[in-house]
């Protein structure tokens, strides 16, 4: 990368990075993404039973290969049939590590998170004992309604083809509801394909440092 353009960059990290210690979360940056996993090792203790959401930031830092160590317990959903996933989703609730990304950061510190099935949104909210996002700095933005444009025109629809979800957006790559005149946050398609379903605002934390959040000098996930 350009050492002028990631200047720039790092000086919004670091800002928003600043906003989100104030929230009472936890900040780190990682330069690249090949520093994320020692920043995530460093975070966790032998034994720790450890699970996640289903994310591309995580996979492209190879953390997977970190808490399949022996060291943890990890409750690995992709090893599960599909039947029993809905119940690894309520254990993760009693999980002491919970591993996600969030959809978008805004630069006065709050994460911004649309789900489907919601277990994601519902274990960044409550339950886990510590909750760790890693996010690519493409993920800021300045406010909520860049989160929300940026939710419906770079992460929905990509998400959509990944998990072969049969919406609009998957075909067009963007929300139907961009084209209306007048639109709510939450408005979107019908169907049982919608992965926008619930939405969580995460901003000042009551328990502070239970969030800890490891921003990324490099483009990950959607």
């Amino acid at each position: 990368m350009d050492s002028n353009k990631k200047s720039v960059i790092e000086k919004r990290i670091n800002r928003t990075g600043e906003n989100l210690k104030k929230n009472n979360m936890e900040f780190y940056y990682a330069p690249t993404k090949g520093d994320v996993k020692g920043i995530v090792e460093s975070l966790l203790h032998d034994g720790d039973v450890i699970t996640h959401g289903g994310t591309v930031s995580m996979a492209e830092c190879g953390i997977a290969e970190l808490i399949k160590s022996p060291k943890y317990s990890y409750l690995d959903r992709s090893a599960c049939p599909p039947e029993e996933v809905p119940e690894l989703y309520r254990k993760a609730f009693f999980a002491d590590v919970y591993i996600s990304s969030s959809n978008a950061i805004t630069e006065d510190g709050v994460l911004y998170n649309v789900d489907g099935n919601s277990n994601r949104i519902a274990a960044i909210a409550f339950g886990p004992k510590s909750v760790i996002i890693i996010a690519g700095y493409n993920k800021i933005v300045k406010d909520l309604e860049q989160a929300e444009l940026r939710v419906k025109t770079e992460a929905a629809p990509p998400n959509c083809v990944r998990l072969n979800c049969k919406t609009p957006c998957s075909e067009t790559g963007e929300c139907v509801s961009l084209k209306m005149h007048e639109r709510q946050i939450y408005d979107g398609c019908s169907g049982d394909g919608r992965i926008c379903c619930n939405y969580l605002i995460s901003a000042q934390q009551r328990h502070k440092g239970r969030i800890k959040v490891i921003i990324v000098g490099e483009e990950l996930g959607y």
